[in-house]
């Protein structure tokens, strides 16, 4: 899962600062293609995966923050190292890590367009050329021609947004493509008991916007966490009948006769991401029973997940079933969003066909 931090937080922050971003992997490493970080003289923000992999990684970050006795700096200073994990490193991951390295100063924040707009960032892994901000297919003709297909096709909905490196080729420099950060998957949580609760408590600082519902504002928490959206209705069922496509639905209220009207108006037009319902599969085999009964197809009940979890946490205590949503819920993003890849001559994608760049 591509994670675009610290552009934008580069741009933010006072004084020279230090991208370091996964450009590719190979093997078992700590994090995925496009995990970063920041650095400055005296602060770290963000992980690389920790351990010494990092630690080299922060010691080469501060010997490339400029020294303002020696004046003004080279623009869009970059560096790009490979560590492999095993014997280098002591790590016992054993895959090897490509890392970019970009300097930002003010120079390099007055250089960058707008971000609000942009689908993916591109920037040859060498000195001196401004990263380039790309919302449209239109804006990429002047690009190296292997470069430009890829962004093409990331543009176009033909291959995955995910964060790419590109070797060099004759005459030309590596370059690396990342994605902007994907929004937040919209995720709808009907109940806000004892399990709900939970679930919202373990989800902060994952890529979901909750909208929350319950029927009575007093069955909230008296404190709702930033980017939790509570939503009070006497008829959940409609909230969920007008959710975008591809939402994420968790229905665990305090009512089956709720529950079961919510499964009725999301399977009536099956256009979700995920729906899962809390319950025992005695309840899943009732509400199969009834939803059949109410003239839902099928092909639609089969995209019902009951129980919810995954299948090897069985305690049923709230907070063990928070963690266990939790996962089942990443493991399913992570399977629509893929993975970062390293696109060379010959290389294969994650289905294991060839890539041609």
């Amino acid at each position: 899962m591509t994670d675009y931090f610290g552009i934008a937080e580069a741009l933010k922050r006072p004084g020279p600062v230090i991208r370091i971003v996964v450009a590719s992997i190979e093997g078992s490493t700590p994090r995925e293609a496009g995990a970063a970080m920041l650095i400055g003289e005296k602060s770290t923000v963000g992980t690389i995966g920790g351990g010494q992999l990092e630690f080299e990684a922060i010691a080469h970050a501060r010997t490339m923050l400029p020294d303002a006795e020696k004046g003004s700096q080279t623009p869009w200073q970059r560096d790009m190292r490979v560590w492999p994990l095993g014997p280098s490193l002591g790590q016992c991951c054993g895959g090897s890590v490509r890392v970019l390295f970009e300097l930002f100063t003010d120079h390099e924040r007055a250089d960058i367009p707008a971000l609000e707009d942009a689908s993916l960032i591109l920037r040859p892994a060498t000195d001196g050329e401004p990263v380039r901000i790309l919302s449209a297919r239109r804006e990429i003709d002047d690009l190296p021609l292997h470069v430009a297909r890829i962004a093409r096709d990331m543009l176009s909905g033909a291959r995955n947004r995910k964060a790419a490196f590109l070797p060099a080729r004759k005459g030309q420099s590596a370059w690396f493509i990342e994605p902007m950060q994907t929004a937040a998957k919209p995720l709808y949580i009907y109940g806000a008991g004892h399990v709900g609760r939970a679930i919202v408590r373990t989800l902060q600082d994952l890529p979901f916007a909750v909208r929350w519902t319950d029927v009575q504002a007093d069955r909230f928490p008296p404190r709702i966490s930033d980017g939790v959206q509570p939503i009070i209705t006497s008829d959940p069922a409609a909230i969920a009948s007008m959710a975008p496509q591809g939402a994420y639905h968790l229905v665990l209220t305090y009512s089956h006769a709720l529950d079961l009207a919510i499964c009725r108006a999301l399977l009536s037009k099956p256009d979700f991401g995920f729906f899962g319902l809390i319950g025992s599969a005695s309840k899943r085999a009732r509400f199969i029973r009834r939803l059949r009964e109410g003239g839902v197809t099928k092909a639609a009940i089969d995209r019902l997940t009951c129980p919810i979890g995954i299948g090897n946490l069985r305690g049923k205590d709230p907070a063990t079933i928070a963690i266990s949503v939790a996962a089942q819920l990443i493991e399913r993003l992570e399977h629509e969003r893929g993975a970062g890849i390293d696109i060379g001559e010959g290389g294969r994608d994650e289905a294991g066909r060839r890539i041609s760049a």
